[in-house]
């Protein structure tokens, strides 16, 4: 419990002294604290039940942190090596995605060349034993807790294979190094246009895009770059700089952050030659596209050295570091804002004024201001980066939706792949046939697949209000089943009616069963509107100059 407290403490103290305590202020410190320590005393001797000491101070810390804001978090010791690893890209493991469904934990995909893959360890493996220790009923992250370790450390894993004959397989594996790429896919698209998608910022991301940005430019036809920042939650902002610096002259301000003070004001430059300032470049996000994604981005917008295209991105203007914590704990803290080459801060909302219930809002568009990137074009601050060029994507149906959250389109590639191995497809040609798809249709169990119909819903609930109130007539139940019957869509009607929406999905599951994660990038970017416009954008004689210089 001593412990404890004195973690809690710490941490107290830290926020607090963050916040400029004057002298009266660290008064109110010591005090508060003094309460603190009474009260847990007073708790942990006279409360008519036992409390768990661990428990009470985590909820106290959390309860103090949340006012704050969401990224400034405590991780205890147990925690801090997964956050360690995420940073650096790399732990100790065997080199595999796994996902939990049904109470249970599966295989969801190995990375090329590492001990999951060389095992071959598959897509839709159940894991069900970890060194003769059970994995059925236990959470994703208490199975990955047991296949992480120290490389070089032997674990036996039993799993479960479906649509095979040999179906229990007992595999022996050595941990590795793992290194996590965070660029899991590059190559050249059409009309001559290079792409690197981009998934984290972590301390060998920029390594990973020069590597691929450099074999691009080796090619005689390529005439322009997509950097697809789509989903990329960001991370370092030392490798987001760098990345920027690959494109814009060498002393090239970044960003800037700013903490409490005038003297905690830091400048970011770029240090190093670029590699190609003349390229035409595009650069793709989206609504998940936050933090060191948007420092790139904006950096590059401001700078008008790149088209943004997409939707608006997350708004994460925010910068954190760690600070050490007694007992190999550590604080995630925000400690800056940062603000990129124009002056404008990004940041969507504003976690020091709250509402009066606690709760928070974006910043409206109108109270944003304006700025000027470098050929003078107006941007705005607050809410994220602002595409050059907006992209729509179509909306997923109902009927889509359940085909992959179901995973319907998963497990029957994952069949598919079990009943034809050696069959491997062409990636560029492959299609999912008429054949393929009435494999699929009957694969689905109609009495399994969960298809929300709005109108049988609605329906119901109306029958349901008709009743209560008092209209309970023979001939309105016969109007009710008349209509329900014309409502009613057979499921292999409304597969047929939404193939053109599934197949695509069914193609890049099957293909990512032979060619792993990046075949199905590489499938994915055959059908995407994103990368469709920045094509177009990038290869229309003077369509980005005239964005960038209007």
């Amino acid at each position: 419990m001593r412990k404890l407290f004195y973690t809690a403490a710490i941490l107290l103290l830290t926020i607090l002294c963050a916040q400029g305590a004057t002298r009266s202020r660290k008064n109110a410190i010591s005090k508060n604290l003094d309460i603190f320590s009474t009260v847990f005393k007073e708790m942990q001797t006279f409360y008519v039940d036992s409390i768990d000491a661990d428990k009470a101070v985590g909820t106290a810390i959390a309860a103090m942190l949340s006012e704050l804001d969401p990224y400034t978090v405590y991780m205890p010791k147990d925690e801090t090596e997964e956050f360690k690893s995420m940073n650096a890209g790399e732990f100790g493991g065997i080199g595999s995605y796994i996902m939990q469904r049904k109470g249970n934990v599966y295989i969801s995909g190995p990375h090329e060349g590492t001990p999951a893959h060389r095992a071959g360890l598959r897509t839709g493996d159940l894991i069900v034993t970890i060194d003769g220790d059970t994995m059925l009923g236990k959470t994703s992250q208490e199975v990955m807790g047991r296949l992480k370790g120290t490389p070089g450390t032997p674990l036996k894993l039993v799993v479960k294979r479906p649509y095979v004959e040999d179906s229990i397989l007992t595999i022996d594996l050595v941990r590795e190094k793992i290194k996590v790429p965070s660029v899991p896919y590059y190559g050249m698209q059409r009309d001559g246009i290079g792409y690197i998608a981009l998934t984290q910022f972590t301390e060998t991301s920029a390594d990973e895009v020069r590597k691929a940005l450099l074999e691009l430019k080796q090619n005689p036809e390529m005439k322009g770059l997509v950097l697809d920042l789509r989903s990329n939650p960001g991370g370092l902002l030392e490798s987001a700089v760098k990345i920027v610096g690959y494109f814009v002259p060498k002393g090239t301000e970044v960003l800037r952050t700013r903490g409490k003070g005038v003297m905690n004001e830091k400048v970011y430059k770029t240090t190093a030659s670029p590699i190609d300032t003349e390229l035409p470049l595009a650069v793709l996000i989206d609504d998940e596209s936050a933090s060191a994604s948007e420092i790139t981005a904006g950096a590059l917008q401001d700078l008008d050295r790149a088209v943004i295209i997409g939707n608006r991105s997350f708004g994460k203007g925010l910068v954190q570091t760690t600070r050490d914590i007694p007992y190999e704990g550590l604080l995630k803290v925000t400690v800056a804002k940062y603000y990129i080459p124009s002056g404008r801060l990004i940041q969507a909302i504003d976690y020091s004024h709250r509402n009066p219930d606690g709760s928070v809002a974006r910043i409206p568009d109108s109270l944003t201001n304006t700025f000027t990137t470098a050929h003078g074009r107006t941007v705005r601050d607050g809410g994220g980066i602002t595409p050059d060029v907006n992209v729509s994507y179509p909306e997923m149906s109902r009927i889509v939706y359940n085909v992959m959250s179901d995973f319907w389109a998963s497990d029957f590639a994952t069949k598919y792949y079990a009943e034809h191995p050696s069959d491997k497809p062409d990636l560029a040609t492959f299609t999912v046939t008429d054949s393929i798809y009435s494999q699929f249709k009957s694969f689905i169990n109609p009495d399994k697949f969960n298809y929300d119909r709005v109108c049988e819903i609605m329906l119901q609930r109306l029958r349901d209000a008709a009743k209560i109130e008092g209209y309970r007539s023979d001939s309105l139940n016969e109007q009710f089943d008349r209509l329900e019957a014309m409502l009613k869509h057979p499921l292999g009607a409304d597969l047929d009616t939404h193939r053109d929406d599934i197949a695509p999905i069914i193609a890049r599951e099957i293909i990512e069963r032979y060619y792993l994660e990046p075949g199905r990038i590489a499938k994915q970017l055959q059908s995407d509107p994103g990368l469709d416009s920045a094509i177009t954008v990038l290869s229309t004689e003077n369509r980005a100059q005239s964005i960038l210089r209007p």
